[in-house]
């Protein structure tokens, strides 16, 4: 257990709490059998994911202004379509398809985690998706979620400190206060300089069979554990 303990925790979601890659390889793929529509899913799926942090980049940098996660999807999903030469794909298929990231299904331990945590402490998502993207997904999933911090509230991307930093002024805690949990190295490193409390564990299946990155902790974060039930274990639950 560590010396201290948060009086909010919040997540990464993509990945870390709902599994991406395989909730849409599924659901496209059953959805393109429905409507004949012929595509190699689990290439344009792992694509799609490829141009997320390029797409939020460009905001970041100021060559596009503003863009909610789901415009900037939509916009990646139309690019993606004509690059992999998908035929027969109607507008009401495009808005289906897109919403594929509202309907995500999370890994088996996060909702009993999360459950478990929630008696005790403020939960919610720390995410690049919207706020309403991440409401759907949570309806969707039964992720049980006090409050969605999505990144529309800050105008920001993770890892901009005004997401991480953001959290603590609305909940008027002090950074120290609150604690990230997620599978991805890099947000914690970031969350960590901001002040917060970290905690780390893996989804060595993300990315599929090949995945080569996050699959162990890279520093001594406040806790590292197997998965959501553990870090409930290790604070005491």
């Amino acid at each position: 257990m560590p010396t201290k303990q948060p009086v909010a925790i919040v997540f990464d979601t993509f990945g870390t709490v709902v599994d991406w890659r395989s909730s849409l390889i599924a659901d496209l793929t059953a959805y393109g059998t429905s409507r004949d529509i012929e595509a190699d899913w689990p290439a344009l799926v792992d694509a799609w994911r490829a141009a997320y942090h390029p797409s939020m980049d460009r905001v970041r940098k100021g060559e596009r202004p503003w863009t909610r996660l789901d415009d900037l999807h939509r916009a990646s999903l139309d690019q993606l379509i004509a690059d992999f030469g998908i035929q027969g794909v109607t507008e009401a298929d495009r808005v289906h398809i897109n919403l594929g990231w509202h309907r995500l299904h999370p890994w088996p331990d996060s909702i009993p985690g999360l459950t478990r945590l929630k008696s005790r402490f403020i939960i919610g998502p720390l995410s690049n998706g919207n706020v309403s993207l991440l409401l759907n997904m949570a309806k969707f999933a039964g992720i049980p979620w006090d409050m969605i911090f999505g990144s529309d509230l800050f105008h920001h991307f993770k890892p901009d400190p005004e997401t991480y930093l953001g959290v603590a002024a609305l909940l008027d805690l002090s950074p120290g206060q609150v604690m990230l949990g997620a599978a991805h190295n890099g947000d914690l490193a970031h969350a960590r300089t901001c002040g917060l409390m970290t905690a780390f564990f893996p989804r060595p299946t993300e990315y599929g069979p090949h995945q080569k990155r996050d699959t162990k902790a890279e520093q001594d974060w406040d806790i590292v554990a197997t998965d959501i039930q553990d870090m409930a274990t290790q604070l005491g639950m």
